[in-house]
C-alpha cells in the first residue's frame, strides 16, 4: 500500500494554499485573524472540509460571522485554487470552526491549577522551572 493517498496530498496542499489566500485575498474587514487547521478531502476529490480557529475571537457571535464570511469567499478562493493547484476538478469547500485548540488551552489551564491546587495543599513551593516562565 502507498505511503501517502492522494486525498491527503491534496488536502495538504489546499491548506497551504488557503491559508494564504484567506490572509492575503480576502479582504472582507469583518473577517479577523483566521489560521487554517486542517483540511479533509473526500475520497471523490468533490468536498473539501476546511477546519479553522480564529486568534483571540471565540464568542460565538464572531465565529459565526467569520464562517459567513469565509462561506461568501468560497467560490472566489476556489477559482484562486484552481490557478494555483493543477486538479482536474477543484473540491468544493466547507468552513467549520475547530474548536480543539480553545479546547486545548482550556485543558492546560485546568491542568495548571490542580497542580497548584495540590502543591498548596502539601505545603510546596513551585519548581525554579515554572517560576523562570511566569517571569515572562
Amino acid at each position: 500500500m502507498r505511503e501517502f493517498k492522494r486525498t491527503d496530498r491534496v488536502a495538504d496542499q489546499l491548506q497551504k494554499e488557503l491559508a494564504v489566500l484567506i490572509q492575503r485575498e480576502v479582504k472582507d474587514p469583518r473577517l479577523g485573524m483566521v489560521t487554517v487547521s486542517g483540511v479533509e478531502v473526500s475520497r471523490d476529490l468533490g468536498y473539501a472540509d476546511v477546519h479553522v480557529t480564529l486568534l483571540g475571537e471565540d464568542t460565538p457571535e464572531r465565529i459565526k460571522e467569520n464562517l459567513k464570511v469565509l462561506k461568501q469567499a468560497a467560490g472566489f478562493l476556489r477559482g484562486q485554487i484552481a490557478r494555483r493547484i493543477k486538479l482536474r476538478h477543484v473540491p468544493e469547500l466547507r468552513f467549520h470552526y475547530d474548536e480543539s485548540v480553545v479546547r486545548g488551552q482550556r485543558l492546560s489551564s485546568l491542568i495548571d491549577e490542580a497542580v497548584e491546587r495540590d502543591r498548596a495543599r502539601h505545603g510546596e513551593a513551585p519548581s525554579s522551572a515554572e517560576d523562570e516562565g511566569e517571569r515572562d
